[in-house]
């Protein structure tokens, strides 16, 4: 009898086996990373809705916003609530790139305990699409609760956690590395864990705002003058103000 279930094929389940070596299928919905770079290396091409996206971080490194606000500032509607974020936000910064603030709620909470209760009565309310949660500690059956709350309301949840927190164990669906590039302003990447095989090499995400790259090549083109008189050629070109390029020569001029 073991010899005759051995010799019968295996039935083909398809789709529904994922193997190790394969870049897994997305169990629900996804939102797009804004990173094209990240989005082809996650299953369904960028951040699982109803699930935990870790995102740990070195002490005093703060990319969150960086990495994140491509994908929040393309939220069709919702809130998107902050937990124990540990600056206040800056509202012109975030309206250039594109994120509405008025839909920004900013929750004080400054004990884990309060903040994990604060996350997970966020994750219920039906006005929320996407929660923020800066965790420095967090024991594994608390995460887990908090995991359950997003999948059961099917909200966007992203936990920020120190670097040294990846040693620990973990339930969220997708863990990254960000740090800064050394000699560089881009974002460095490590996948540490994803539905799919390992990724030897980080990514290199640049996250410079395209206008704000405009604005700094057109200013190196005329930092040797303490006033410009006028606008240069690339910025009427971006569809640039000439009160953005006037403020950014100053600072240049005075540096």
């Amino acid at each position: 009898m073991v010899a005759s279930l051995l010799s019968d094929p295996l039935p083909d389940f398809g789709a529904a086996v994922w193997r190790a070596t394969e870049l897994g299928c997305a169990v629900g919905a996804t939102l797009a990373t804004g990173h094209a770079v990240l989005d082809v290396q996650l299953p369904g091409a960028g951040w699982p809705v109803g699930a935990i996206s870790e995102i740990l971080q070195p002490t005093e490194v703060h990319n969150e916003w960086r990495l994140l606000l491509p994908a929040l500032s393309r939220l069709a509607e919702g809130r998107v609530v902050l937990v124990g974020a540990p600056h206040v936000p800056f509202g012109p910064g975030l309206v250039a790139q594109g994120l509405d603030i008025r839909r920004l709620l900013w929750v004080t909470a400054v004990s884990p305990g309060e903040r994990l209760w604060a996350a997970e009565q966020t994750l219920r309310c039906d006005g929320v699409a996407a929660v923020l949660v800066w965790l420095p500690q967090a024991r594994a059956e608390q995460l887990r609760r908090l995991q359950m709350a997003a999948q059961l309301h099917n909200k966007l949840l992203f936990l920020m956690r120190p670097a040294q927190a990846q040693s620990e164990s973990s339930p969220a669906l997708l863990r990254l590395l960000a740090a800064n590039q050394p000699d560089g302003d881009a974002l460095l990447l490590h996948i540490i864990k994803r539905r799919g095989p390992a990724l030897c090499q980080p990514l290199l995400l640049s996250t410079r705002p395209a206008r704000l790259g405009v604005l700094l090549k057109c200013s190196n083109t005329q930092c040797s003058t303490a006033e410009p008189k006028s606008v240069p050629e690339c910025v009427r070109a971006n569809g640039l103000l000439q009160g953005d390029f006037d403020v950014l020569a100053r600072t240049a001029s005075t540096a």
